[in-house]
């Protein structure tokens, strides 16, 4: 017997797994001016002794909390866009994590604060994509933001192990 859980409602971002319309189980809020809406979290966990630090990180779509309007092709890339994002910032957290010279006595702060400053970029990031686009509308506007994203994607894709 298949077991079903949360989990099943949580979709690892992958290259080769994009998002379909079916992936949107959430009910579409009526009152919200959007006409699609994309939850993704970016989820990390921490372990560390008196040395070294090690990290888990994990990038994942929300399908349940993900709701849609109107269905099309035009949208749905949208929305993917949202989830590419989130898929570089945890890559770049990746990086910055990676890249942390450990410090017994500040590891607390010092891991607060690294992802702290990537999560803030990430809200912003997103909010932006929206903004400049115009939820899409903005098909020039748009373009760029896809050449953007993949360029992100790109930039950090030696930090894509983060699994």
């Amino acid at each position: 017997l298949p077991v079903t859980g949360v989990d099943d409602n949580l979709i690892d971002w992958n290259a080769s797994r994009k998002l379909t319309w079916d992936d949107f189980k959430g009910k579409p809020d009526l009152t919200s001016p959007n006409v699609a809406l994309t939850n993704s979290s970016i989820n990390v966990e921490f372990g560390y002794n008196n040395k070294m630090l090690t990290h888990s990180i994990k990038c994942r779509f929300n399908k349940t909390l993900s709701w849609v309007k109107v269905k099309n092709d035009y949208i749905l890339k949208h929305e993917q866009g949202h989830f590419d994002l989130a898929e570089a910032h945890a890559r770049e957290l990746h990086k910055k994590l990676l890249e942390y010279r450990f410090n017994n006595q500040t590891v607390n702060k010092d891991l607060n604060r690294i992802y702290d400053k990537v999560m803030k970029e990430h809200v912003n990031a997103q909010e932006q994509y929206d903004l400049q686009t115009d939820h899409s509308l903005d098909s020039v506007k748009q373009k760029q933001w896809d050449s953007k994203i993949s360029a992100m994607l790109k930039e950090y894709e030696p930090y894509a192990d983060y699994r």
